[in-house]
């Protein structure tokens, strides 16, 4: 496929703390290009829902312009948008379906009407299903069936996890989408997102669960044996921590944030006793001495319980006895407290690492969006491109040639130097290549004369 056939798939993270829409489009080695990249702060979400539409609308507008900013060229239309809150909920179904012309190779049409059944099932009134996520197969007799294409047989079935919310956040998100001039390509649950960023083919075959830490909830994803087996919505995060921090030491919202990100700890032991940050007062009042010490408690605290629950749900699914071999991945702007990945392997008694979204973006982009704050908008590019791989016929896209703008590239034409002792290398190796060849050739050629001098000798 040719690099300038591939679609710009934009992805639209409305979170508790910010707002961020990035602009994607994979090259030819299948890696994400950043063509356009803006964030906003935002006002109008608590806890991952849409409380203040009109707020919310600002603030998109905001990181849309900015986004506009960064790469004039663009055109945003249509957005990939990721959706958390305390709504959401997950269950498991299963589904089957009797073919009409068994002779036929099971095709993609039969698989999305097994799919499409499932939003049928029923589920409480006021909510909606988001989602619904296939996990493996069957045929016939046949089990555990990661994609029945091109099989053959007379009963196809599945089982499936679906994703419900709640009606109301659910239009309300749409809403402050459409408002802000665009139009809602597909919601998708902010962990898988966030999981199709940081994750690789290993991750999901030795089994993975993925905590997503924003700012107003923690978003869980399991994966066993490469198949989703659970999805959850903790409902606190970061901003919790910062009002704990507010309402523990007594000191203003702004300071609370501002500690937690430059002298925070998620491990007690690990803050030293004598060290203290000195807050100016407020209004002529003295300044107010604050122990490093007791920031750390507070922040471990409440980390501790996020993580409880992330056991909790891995207990729910039989996973939390160490048959996660991949551990656990952290991720989101809440993953970057100091000593955070000890007490996850504390509190789980699982391995932890950082997840960053840099597993499938290209080679050149600016650090700012390899930070894991931006997991989520990244991976909804990616599960954007999931969509248009699988239904590229009804994929409605402008194909156009859009070069990367400077001030997206992480440094300045490095590459180039690189590509330029590349193409030396080649031609040396051509070169040597050559000279080896004609070595050979001159080889050979003193073989036959030689040949050739002892047939006149007997003749």
């Amino acid at each position: 496929m040719q690099h300038e056939q591939q679609p710009i798939i934009v992805g639209l993270d409305i979170g508790t703390t910010k707002i961020a829409a990035i602009a994607g489009r994979k090259n030819e080695f299948g890696k994400l290009e950043i063509l356009g990249f803006g964030r906003a702060n935002s006002n109008g979400v608590k806890h991952g829902q849409v409380l203040n539409i009109d707020e919310t609308i600002k603030a998109i507008t905001m990181a849309l312009e900015n986004c506009y900013a960064s790469n004039p060229g663009l055109e945003i239309s249509e957005v990939y948008v990721g959706i958390a809150g305390h709504h959401i909920k997950s269950l498991q179904t299963r589904g089957d379906i009797v073919r009409q012309n068994n002779d036929d190779e099971i095709s993609q049409r039969e698989i999305d009407q097994l799919i499409n059944d499932q939003y049928k099932t029923y589920i409480p009134a006021g909510d909606q299903i988001i989602d619904v996520i296939p996990q493996e197969f069957t045929v016939d007799n046949f089990q555990n069936i990661p994609n029945p294409i091109g099989y053959g047989g007379v009963k196809i079935g599945a089982n499936f996890h679906i994703i419900t919310g709640d009606k109301n956040a659910i239009r309300n998100i749409t809403r402050a989408v459409d408002k802000s001039g665009l139009k809602t390509k597909d919601l998708v649950l902010q962990p898988l997102a966030s999981a199709a960023a940081v994750m690789g083919i290993e991750d999901l075959e030795a089994g993975v669960a993925i905590v997503d830490i924003g700012g107003g909830t923690t978003d869980l994803a399991v994966f066993y044996e490469g198949i989703l087996k659970h999805t959850a919505v903790i409902p606190f995060g970061g901003e919790n921590i910062t009002n704990d921090i507010k309402t523990g030491l007594g000191v203003l919202k702004t300071q609370a944030e501002q500690m937690k990100v430059q002298f925070g700890s998620a491990l007690a032991n690990e803050a030293r006793s004598n060290a203290f940050i000195t807050i100016p007062g407020l209004r002529g009042m003295p300044a107010k001495e604050i122990s490093v010490k007791n920031l750390a408690n507070i922040i471990q605290a409440r980390m501790s319980e996020i993580m409880d629950f992330v056991t909790y749900h891995l207990k729910q699914v039989g996973l939390d006895n160490r048959m996660l071999n991949g551990g656990i991945v952290l991720t989101g702007g809440g993953s970057q407290l100091k000593h955070l990945i000890q007490l996850t392997e504390y509190v789980t008694g699982l391995n932890a690492r950082i997840g960053f979204p840099t597993e499938h973006l290209a080679a050149g982009h600016i650090e700012e969006l390899a930070r894991p704050t931006y997991s989520t908008c990244i991976g909804l590019i990616m599960k954007g491109y999931s969509d248009y791989e699988n239904h590229r016929k009804q994929f409605e896209n402008q194909f156009r040639k859009m070069e990367i703008p400077e001030n997206l590239r992480k440094t300045e034409l490095v590459e180039e130097d690189v590509f330029e002792e590349e193409e030396e290398l080649q031609t040396e190796k051509l070169r040597n290549r050559k000279g080896i060849k004609d070595f050979w050739g001159k080889f050979k050629d003193g073989i036959i004369e030689l040949f050739k001098e002892e047939e006149d000798h007997a003749l």
